[in-house]
């Protein structure tokens, strides 16, 4: 079980009722809770309190949640549970496609509510292994494995953790074929419940800091019908 001591939780939802359950809940397994009222206030809070975790309403006043998590993932890959009374696939599939690591449907338990949170945050805190060489460097690419620096194109780049873990995965396997589904369970673990589609948002978020063109990628390859290839350059 994932310790919740010191763990931050930032709720952002507008019904009041829901949002003193989640809170209370919370609380009382031992998380420390922060609360918003709407969109533009849980970005405040993102900002100023530095949360572990954010349970995020989607329908909401001022700045709806999918607004939110789009400003969330442009800076963070901060730990996302989409919480929402909207019950068809198309709505779930938006949320895990735009970058939300779990989605709650309303109404929910305690219970459910809790263990997916212990999932998410063991998910987030967990970090890649890596055996043999503490770096790796090519002719575009330089990797400080312990110190979790980049540099691409002789340019310090700022990878989010996850980012960091993809590109740890692809590069160790360089030339190598991976699925969508290995990547998954390397960089996300076995444990994750979401959609593949998160594998090639963050791909597109790697490719927008390490490739020269992200139109026309040459690191990060797509091979169609199989999955992702990090493609060692010539010296």
């Amino acid at each position: 079980m994932v310790s919740s001591r010191q763990k931050k939780i930032l709720v952002i939802e507008d019904d009041e009722d829901i949002r003193t359950v989640v809170a209370t809940r919370l609380k009382r397994a031992g998380y420390e809770t922060t609360i918003a009222t709407d969109g533009r206030d849980g970005l405040r809070h993102f900002y100023g309190d530095r949360p572990d975790l954010i349970v995020l309403d989607v329908a909401m006043p001022v700045m709806d949640g999918w607004q939110v998590l789009e400003r969330l993932r442009e800076v963070s890959d901060i730990p996302v549970l989409i919480l929402t009374a909207a019950t068809q696939e198309r709505d779930k599939l938006r949320g895990l496609r735009s970058g939300a690591d779990d989605y709650i449907t309303k109404p929910f338990s305690g219970e459910e509510l809790l263990a997916r949170v212990e999932v998410a945050l063991r998910r987030a805190g967990s970090s890649a292994e890596e055996p043999g060489s503490i770096s790796y460097s090519d002719s575009e690419i330089a990797i400080d494995f312990p110190k979790h620096e980049v540099f691409a194109h002789g340019e310090l780049v700022e990878l989010s953790s996850t980012e960091f873990r993809l590109l740890t995965v692809l590069t160790r396997n360089a030339n190598q074929v991976l699925s969508q589904d290995q990547l998954l369970d390397e960089v996300w673990g076995r444990e994750y419940v979401g959609s593949l589609d998160v594998v090639r948002l963050y791909v597109g978020y790697l490719r927008r800091k390490i490739e020269r063109d992200q139109e026309a990628p040459t690191l990060v390859e797509t091979v169609r019908g199989f999955g992702y290839r990090y493609r060692r350059p010539a010296p």
